[in-house]
């Protein structure tokens, strides 16, 4: 009675159109809260004030309201978290049409609410207890991977290996996009005869330089695919009310158990050839007028596709290779279990770079602890400039690949711009022992390694506030060069920040800071034991039991982890001062020399 503009209450709607029934709860909000959450959304990165939909759809990039992988949990700065526990689709109302209401549209007739409280941290521990999450995906896929839209031959693979050694690019993965079937896009689980003479040979041979192969499929058949009729007959499909196909494609029905059977055997059977990744393209087209296997309809099905289509993809990976790798484009809920995920199709312009971040940050305040983007964008050819600023915030993320229209490859740019990729490359390789050690701790944790400044630093307001910069892990905070230019405004949680490149000093609060010769700003906190490793031009020649213990600032105690392949045990380390130089007081590992530094 205090407002003259009527709220509806928390109810249950049931609409006199069809007859439909629909929970509503609605929360109170408190003047200065702020919302975060709901998946990899690129809108602004606090929530209030918006209305977000959570249905999984392809909006063609990340530069839209829509969402490859909307999820239905939020948090609040207010100390609380929630998780929507449904597959139908959700539209919340944050303080949208009313300022002082969080209405959350739920099309489902039952209410499963999980409030968590506590901090950001807290809040994303206790959620993925519940949702699952990841186990640590293999060594390897943490390096470079380098793909186009789309090498078509062996001869194109063999290339593309040669060239990144002989330029001395640090490098893991190749990846065939859509052209390694003998007719484009047409996934018949085949390497092209006419064009892959000998598949087999070419794997062992790339295996052999350190290369594994990432391959690109979708699970949406054509009437001119070999598989179509196969997938008609075996009753392997999404159907409509009349037991027919909702769309001229065959969707594969991941709800039926003889799907996923059938599916698995074709994707195995490149696995035991010694591929390493398969890409779980697409995922956002289950009908939603289909009838699947589940006994449901696409209502609750469509959002469900993507965590079904990423579980029987890393499921088989796991049996054949017994790593948990994936790289997907679609998730709800629980998709975290199966890392890792990237971006989609972002624009090659300021803008894009700007939403994808945006969208990494949102996607890791949803429980997902790895995500990529293709660097430089994807639809046209990535501008020099624009590519140049991305390379540095590509490769300080948990997983780096250089992805879209031709040219990619840094050699088809000029000389200049090869040194700038390599660059690039090569601090991610030595930073691989602290991106190893961090990348475990938020599998134990819930964390992300893209991640919002106030999941660290909750108790300073202006953490809360920034969405152009993120913390790489605990201890490396980067701001990238949206646009053109050689310096930027930054804004520094508590602590002192030491500058990664030049070594110079900064404080708490906004400085304006200098790009280094990486175009980005890329910081270490006072206090950080940063371990690197030796440079190496795949992960599997890195030297791990000789390991560099760099130390931040000048404080007593230095802290940091390190965590070795080998065994995926976490060891804490800790330095103290002695004079000028550190000592070890805690975490020597067996077998391992430390190399000390400041």
């Amino acid at each position: 009675d205090s407002s003259q503009v009527k709220v509806i209450p928390f109810n249950f709607i049931k609409r006199g159109l069809d007859n439909s029934r629909a929970i509503n709860p609605v929360f109170s909000l408190s003047p200065g809260e702020k919302i975060f959450g709901c998946g990899e959304s690129v809108t602004k990165l606090d929530k209030r004030g918006q209305k977000v939909n959570l249905f999984v759809t392809d909006p063609q990039g990340p530069e839209t309201d829509q969402m490859y992988k909307p999820v239905p949990f939020f948090m609040s700065n207010r100390g609380y978290g929630m998780f929507m526990h449904t597959s139908a689709p959700v539209t919340c109302d944050f303080g949208n049409t009313y300022v002082g209401a969080n209405k959350l549209f739920m099309g489902d007739e039952a209410l499963d609410l999980f409030i968590f409280i506590g901090e950001p941290k807290d809040i994303l521990n206790e959620y993925t207890e519940i949702v699952g999450k990841p186990s640590m995906p293999p060594l390897w896929s943490f390096g470079t991977w380098m793909s186009r839209i789309t090498y078509f031959e062996q001869s194109e693979g063999y290339d593309v290996a040669a060239k990144l050694r002989s330029y001395k690019i640090p490098s893991d993965v190749i990846h065939f996009d859509t052209g390694w079937f003998e007719t484009d896009w047409q996934c018949d689980y085949k390497f092209a005869p006419s064009r892959f003479f000998n598949p087999q040979k070419m794997i062992d041979d790339l295996k052999k330089d350190g290369f594994h192969i990432s391959l690109w499929q979708l699970t949406y058949f054509t009437p001119k695919n070999k598989f179509f009729n196969e997938i008609i007959e075996k009753n392997l499909h999404v159907k409509n009310s009349k037991g027919e196909m909702p769309y001229e494609d065959a969707v594969l029905d991941f709800s039926n158990l003889e799907t996923v059977k059938w599916y698995q055997d074709k994707l195995a059977g490149l696995l035991k050839m010694g591929v390493g990744a398969i890409k779980v393209d697409f995922g956002e087209a289950a009908p939603m007028e289909g009838f699947y296997a589940s006994g449901r309809g696409g209502w609750y099905e469509h959002n469900l596709y993507p965590l079904r289509y990423n579980k029987a993809v890393a499921d088989i990976t796991k049996e054949v290779n017994n790593e948990n790798i994936i790289w997907a484009r679609s998730a709800w809920a629980g998709s975290q279990r199966y890392p890792l995920h990237w971006g989609g199709d972002a624009a090659n312009t300021d803008i894009g770079m700007d939403a994808t971040l945006r969208g990494g940050l949102s996607f890791g305040l949803s429980g997902f602890s790895f995500w990529s983007h293709d660097i430089g964008g994807f639809v046209v050819a990535a501008p020099e400039n624009l590519y140049r600023r991305w390379l540095p915030f590509g490769f300080l993320t948990s997983h780096s690949r250089a992805h879209g229209a031709p040219p990619k490859e840094p050699w088809l740019y000029n000389d200049n711009f090869v040194k700038a990729f390599r660059e690039s490359a090569e601090m991610k390789y030595k930073l691989m022992p602290y991106i190893y050690a961090q990348a475990k701790l938020c599998t134990e944790k819930g964390l992300p390694m893209v991640r919002a400044l106030f999941v660290e630093y909750p108790d300073d307001p202006g953490a809360w506030l920034v969405e152009d910069q993120y913390l790489f892990g605990a201890d490396i905070l980067v701001a990238p060069m949206m646009e053109a230019g050689t310096e930027r405004n930054v804004y520094l949680p508590k602590d002192n920040w030491i500058d990664y490149q030049s070594g110079k000093t900064y404080q708490q609060g906004w400085n304006v800071i200098e790009a280094g010769k990486i175009p980005a700003i890329i910081l270490v906190r006072e206090g950080a034991v940063i371990p690197h490793a030796q440079l190496a031009q795949s992960t599997d020649k890195i030297n791990w039991s000789d390991i560099e213990l760099k130390v931040y600032g000048d404080k007593e105690k230095a802290t940091g982890f390190v965590c070795l392949p080998s065994d995926n045990k976490l060891t804490d380390i800790i330095l103290t001062k002695s004079g000028s130089n550190y000592q070890l007081e805690k975490g020597q590992i067996q077998g391992v020399h430390y190399r000390i530094n400041k």
